[in-house]
């Protein structure tokens, strides 16, 4: 009778602590949908079921060994330094980018952004250049172009070298073509012995007449020697040259120069009787600008620096010669055909 007594007090409590639990664990929905499919059941033993996993879990973070503890990080951590080591030349080559990126995005955020230039900035700088440098005139700019062709022409007297004679004369030639083939007025070369050349760069050749137009007072002569940059005048037709228009007479006046002076057209198809009144020249240019005996053969040039004429004559009443305005040039038309050159 005891045995029995001890067995019903024991069992009891375990099968109502049962029951409760499974009443506990069945949710509310299984008792309102007890007739439900089959899935709707499983559905509703989701809880319970992430109920024991998290029991378990906790159970498990208890345990000995777990990667909680101190010797799995340990672990961990080993792994982590091993495979630091086996991919050191990789981080390193990352990092080495990776910073050279930084510092390149750092400098150029350092780096001013350019302005745009605006219609007021760009009038701006031209008055403030205008107000502070003096630009050069067109007569400047119109010398300097003309200068590397123009030529100083020297008689030579007598057997001795140019250097050891004596100077009959001197004229002004330019040059046409770059191997040395010089227009000048034929009055300047009758009858030298010997013909000096001095060009620009201080150059001197000996030269000699290769070509006449005794009807237009003009000369072609060729140096002997010629500089390597030898630079030719630009020829412009005289076609559109309007009186009125600006022209600069340049030369060896007086054996002095090369000189420059400014004039204008005074005139177009002019004549003019030589002193010796054999021959009229006919066609001619009338200019205003100085010239001077020495000028002979030099060029007249527009502002542009091209030539449009050779200069040839003056019409002065004084026995000295001395320029009172009028001067002569023949159309470089006429002169370049002189010379054999067809440029227009």
């Amino acid at each position: 009778m005891k045995k029995q007594s001890l067995y019903s007090k024991s069992v009891r409590p375990r099968r109502r602590e049962s029951s409760a639990t499974d009443d506990n664990a069945r949710s509310p929905d299984q008792f309102q949908h007890h007739s439900q499919p089959p899935q709707s059941s499983s559905s509703s033993e989701a809880p319970a079921t992430a109920a024991g996993s998290a029991a378990v879990a906790t159970t498990g973070a208890a345990a000995p060994g777990n990667a909680s503890t101190p010797s799995a990080k340990r672990k961990r951590f080993a792994r982590a330094r091993a495979f630091a080591s086996r991919h050191e030349k990789f981080f390193l080559v990352i990092s080495s980018v990776a910073l050279s990126l930084l510092l390149a995005f750092v400098y150029l955020g350092t780096i001013p952004k350019e302005r745009k230039l605006t219609q007021k900035d760009i009038d701006a700088a031209v008055l403030h250049t205008l107000e502070n440098k003096t630009l050069p005139s067109p007569e400047v700019k119109a010398f300097e172009r003309i200068r590397p062709s123009v030529v100083r022409i020297t008689q030579i007297g007598g057997d001795k070298t140019p250097s050891e004679g004596k100077t009959l004369g001197v004229g002004t030639g330019v040059v046409v073509v770059d191997k040395g083939v010089i227009l000048t007025n034929l009055h300047v070369v009758a009858g030298a012995e010997k013909l000096q050349i001095d060009f620009a760069d201080g150059t001197k050749s000996e030269a000699v007449v290769i070509g006449q137009q005794p009807e237009n007072d003009l000369a072609v002569l060729q140096a002997s020697k010629v500089p390597d940059d030898l630079i030719p005048a630009t020829l412009r037709s005289t076609n559109g040259l309007a009186i009125g228009e600006k022209v600069m007479a340049v030369g060896f006046p007086f054996n002095i120069g090369p000189s420059a002076s400014s004039g204008i057209v005074s005139g177009l198809k002019r004549n003019y009787q030589s002193e010796d009144e054999k021959r009229v020249l006919a066609n001619l240019i009338q200019f205003d600008a100085a010239a001077n005996p020495g000028n002979s053969g030099g060029p007249l040039i527009t502002m542009s620096g091209e030539v449009v004429g050779i200069v040839t004559a003056i019409l002065s009443p004084n026995p000295q010669g001395s320029f009172i305005g009028i001067g002569f040039a023949v159309p470089i038309e006429t002169a370049a055909a002189a010379a054999g050159e067809a440029p227009f």
